[in-house]
């Protein structure tokens, strides 16, 4: 075991694959010799050579198109995408192509590649830098969307999305980057912790995708999140002392509904908290699970938070966010129904 962060602990995922398998390499903006806007590839292009982890010119699609011709011709690329805001350019490639490949091809060709992205808020960066596009991804049949919360799911989900014979839009929290944060208080969310947030295996292991992790276990209601939100709703959990049990979802697509359903059908009550607008956000699709499987066994309705249905604006992320006290509220709700 080590001690690090989720830069480190994705490093390492990277440096783990790039040197178990001949067939991986890494290729985008500022990857190769720069390491990375955010530092995720120091050092590789150094370690592995200039044709394992190497720079792509600025274009999204390019990059894409690229990866899959790579994934049809049986290699296992990495692309990254610097934020997830900028992927736009590349969308139909994933969904008109990468998506598409292995049935379209019946199964002659598949595209096994694994889009890293930085996403969400934390850095002031606005509706150029800062979205949560997740749920554009969920919608298309064929792509598996992975968002982890910690280093060690991190490492372990790079892996085995790294290793799945399908695309995998792999969407890393930039304000979980640096180290952990008290979730309990805003005054604290502000402050990138540089220290490191946990043990994680120094080799190869894997977290697999689509199993949802107990954060928290509880009887009263069950909280939903993903991502940053999972440590954002852990402390409105803690302050609120509302006996809740926290799920993180891990991935999206695919999604651990059974755990969900055990989960609600033990609670009867259900929050969904995610950081992406509400309107058309994936805690939408996850409310109509939960009413459709659990309706029975509801004692309240189903709460949902998320951003807010405007342009992300740049001077005022940290009221854009979901903060401890909205997700206390819902459990306030959720509780006195």
């Amino acid at each position: 075991m080590a001690q690090m962060n989720m830069i480190q602990a994705l490093n390492s995922a990277l440096d783990v694959m790039l040197g178990n398998d001949p067939n991986v390499l890494i290729f985008g903006e500022d990857v190769g010799y720069f390491g990375g806007v955010f530092r995720v590839t120091d050092g590789l292009q150094k370690k592995h050579g200039l044709t394992r982890c190497f720079d792509a010119p600025i274009s999204e699609g390019g990059i894409i198109a690229t990866a899959i011709g790579m994934g049809a011709y049986g290699l296992r690329p990495v692309p990254e995408i610097q934020f997830a805001d900028y992927i736009l350019p590349a969308y139909d490639q994933l969904v008109s192509e990468a998506a598409r490949l292995r049935y379209r091809s019946g199964g002659e060709f598949s595209a096994p590649i694994t889009v890293r992205s930085p996403y969400g808020g934390g850095i002031f960066g606005g509706q150029t830098h800062s979205q949560s596009p997740e749920a554009v991804f969920a919608h298309i049949t064929g792509l598996k969307t992975v968002i982890p919360s910690n280093p060690h799911d991190a490492k372990g989900l790079l892996i085995a999305s790294i290793e799945c014979d399908d695309p995998v839009i792999f969407l890393e929290p930039k304000r979980l980057y640096n180290g952990p944060f008290d979730g309990r208080h805003d005054r604290q969310l502000r402050t990138w912790a540089g220290h490191a947030a946990g043990e994680v295996p120094e080799g190869h292991y894997t977290v697999p995708l689509g199993k949802a992790a107990t954060v928290r276990e509880g009887k009263d209601v069950t909280v939903i999140a993903y991502g940053t939100m999972v440590h954002v709703a852990l402390g409105a959990i803690e302050e609120s002392g509302i006996d809740a049990e926290l799920i993180d979802l891990r991935s999206i697509v695919p999604l651990d509904i059974d755990a969900i359903t055990a989960s609600v059908e033990r609670t009867g009550r259900c929050v969904i908290v995610h950081e992406a607008s509400r309107f058309g956000g994936f805690g939408g699709e996850l409310s109509a699970l939960v009413q459709e499987r659990c309706f029975y066994r509801l004692k309240s309705p189903i709460e949902r938070v998320a951003g807010w249905d405007t342009p992300y604006p740049h001077a005022f992320e940290w009221d854009y966010f979901v903060g401890p006290a909205r997700i206390a509220a819902a459990l306030d709700r959720a509780m006195e129904a």
